[in-house]
């Protein structure tokens, strides 16, 4: 069984998040979308909102599970019999990022990153340009999943 961790802190999953993921579970027979927890990071939506966000918009499809993880990603993937890690590059400076995460990852355990380009069409939205858009009172449902588009935002 192929098993693949699509980590982040999805805050909140986007459109692009959402595309990465559609896409991945045509090549993986389980996508776990992981949640990391980081006390020193604030948030704008609460660890349960991003999970249940995700959760809704994957209902449909048991090939993909949603956790939250502390720690290491690496240390997550040999605790649970993951092979590989999902990274989406929206630019080249995604890439760069990623580059080095991927090396000290694969130096740490042996584990692959996968990484998928993003479409075309969702390569400008990030959780940042979102939680932006939420701050200043814009239409922020283009650029999520119907599962983000609460009426409490």
């Amino acid at each position: 069984m192929k098993r693949a961790i699509f980590p982040g802190s999805f805050d909140p999953i986007t459109l692009g998040h959402y595309d990465i993921i559609k896409r991945s579970v045509k090549l993986f027979d389980e996508v776990i979308v992981a949640i990391g927890i980081n006390a020193d990071k604030k948030y704008m939506f609460s660890l349960e909102e991003r999970q249940k966000f995700i959760e809704k918009s994957f209902k449909d499809e048991p090939r993909v599970k949603v956790v939250t993880y502390k720690g290491l990603t690496v240390d997550f993937c040999q605790k649970n019999n993951v092979e590989f890690i999902l990274r989406g590059l929206r630019n080249p400076a995604d890439f760069e990022f990623e580059k080095a995460i991927a090396h000290t990852n694969r130096d740490l355990a042996p584990i692959e990153t996968v990484f998928l380009l993003t479409a075309a069409s969702t390569s400008y939205i990030s959780s940042s340009i979102v939680r932006d858009v939420i701050r200043n009172n814009g239409n922020y449902t283009k650029l999520v999943p119907d599962s983000v588009r609460v009426k409490n935002i």
